[in-house]
């Protein structure tokens, strides 16, 4: 190890279980170790503040960051040993840090059981992951909702091209909550709960135990460059769930899953989708809303989206009765691609799902949710169902000012003959090619 420090002041304070970093007159502390002219600042084992392990093999931060490393604080790479405790512990001496700080996920596979990071922070804050992180396989662990959760943070970054790996399979076939009243949820992979200007970028998740991605009551949040997959009959492992948040920026991902790729349910608001590639999956949905008096959903763009063999595309859906008066309003789909997709393009509000008791009323939908101002622009590709367009609003409070723009959808499927269009209590304009027509 090769530590050089010219012209600066290191000190390094030495109460247990803390890291302290003083900065010095320039304004930085330099101790360079594995790679010439980059600087570090590690907090060493467990109990040993200020010692700095040669054997972390971590690449260095900017100056006047603080970095921890998960495996000083007693991480063990293993894929068994139990690590939460350490990581816990890099969190809050990172936490601490009234400056930028990183905690740091080094290469190697690292098992982690339930574990939520909370703030406030004094700083900014990263946590990259540039290895595997293992989720539990044991029953006992699935009784908690989250496997990895952030909460009350403010600008935080969770990136570094790394996996976290849910284990879904041994978990899945607990998922019994559509016939066991009583059921617990399976662990989300990553939570975000009050978080507010952040960053997930450049991060992979595989085999959810649930959903990959939620976020709730968030503000300001930016996905970019992940890639989330599950297999696609995998139960309720949705991509991206947003809940009572606003001004969600989504971009270039990939979400292969068995559920929605991505869910924007009640309170959220400002929500950007832009070029997700889908598939499997049940698409891009907004809801199910309904349940809740006074849900809505507002100022949704979803763009520059390609579907492959997914369950439905861009959907709307809603409790077909006994819902609450909710709003839907101020909608864009456009610049999409569908290729062999069931349910191109669909609006649903006799959403039913397992057919439950008083779902349906003489046939009719009695859903109390307003659906107004839906554009569907510049959506074209090949429809694995003979209704390719499916526009069907409540007979109470019907769809308004819908617009169809653009339309090329096909149908591919065995019974040969063209797409059809499905709608009904439905109000609206359409413009240019239109097919299939028929709808308004």
């Amino acid at each position: 190890m090769v530590a050089a420090v010219v012209g600066m002041v290191a000190a390094a304070v030495g109460t247990i279980g803390m890291v302290a970093t003083a900065v010095g007159i320039v304004g930085m502390v330099a101790a360079a170790f594995g790679t010439v002219g980059m600087v570090a600042a590690a907090f060493g084992t467990v109990g040993m503040a200020g010692m700095v392990a040669p054997a972390l093999g971590m690449v260095i931060v900017a100056v006047g960051m603080l970095a921890a490393a998960a495996t000083n604080a007693g991480g063990v790479a293993d894929g068994v040993s139990e690590n939460s405790p350490a990581f816990l512990r890099a969190w809050e001496d990172a936490c601490r840090h009234p400056g930028k700080s990183r905690v740091i996920v080094p290469k190697g596979t690292f098992k982690i059981w339930s574990t939520t990071f909370v703030g406030p922070c004094l700083g900014p804050i990263s946590f990259v992951i540039e290895g595997v992180l293992r989720a539990p396989t044991h029953p006992s662990e699935f009784r908690s909702d989250t496997w990895l959760g952030f909460r009350y943070v403010d600008r935080l970054s969770v990136k570094g091209g790394g996996y976290l790996d849910g284990q879904g399979h041994a978990a899945w076939p607990f998922n019994d909550c559509s016939t066991n009243p009583n059921c617990f949820p399976l662990p989300v992979s990553l939570r975000l709960d009050f978080v507010r200007k952040a960053r997930i970028n450049h991060l992979r998740s595989i085999n959810s135990k649930n959903t990959h991605f939620s976020l709730f009551a968030c503000d300001k949040i930016q996905i970019s460059r992940v890639r989330l997959t599950a297999p696609g009959d995998s139960p309720n492992t949705d991509g991206i769930r947003i809940g009572a948040s606003t001004n969600v920026k989504i971009s270039h991902a990939t979400i292969q899953t068995g559920d929605d790729c991505v869910s924007i349910i009640t309170g959220s608001n400002n929500i950007r989708v832009n070029d997700v590639t889908c598939g499997p999956g049940h698409g891009i949905s907004i809801g199910s809303l309904g349940k809740s008096q006074g849900d809505f959903v507002s100022d949704v763009q979803v763009t520059n989206c390609t579907f492959l063999g997914t369950q439905n595309g861009v959907r709307i859906k809603t409790w077909a009765a006994d819902s609450m008066s909710s709003t839907v309003s101020n909608i864009f789909f456009g610049y999409i691609a569908m290729q062999n997709v069931n349910n191109p393009i669909i609006i649903d509000q006799v959403y039913c799902p397992g057919q439950l008791p008083d779902c349906y009323t003489l046939g009719k939908s009695l859903s109390r949710v307003e659906i107004k101002d839906v554009t569907f622009y510049n959506i074209w590709g090949t429809s694995a169902s003979k209704v390719a367009l499916a526009l069907k609003c409540s007979a109470l409070v019907p769809c308004q000012d819908i617009v169809l723009n653009k339309i090329d959808l096909s149908y591919n499927g065995q019974e040969g003959g063209p797409a059809i269009s499905d709608c009904s209590n439905v109000n609206g304009k359409s413009y240019g090619k239109q097919f299939p027509n028929g709808c308004l």
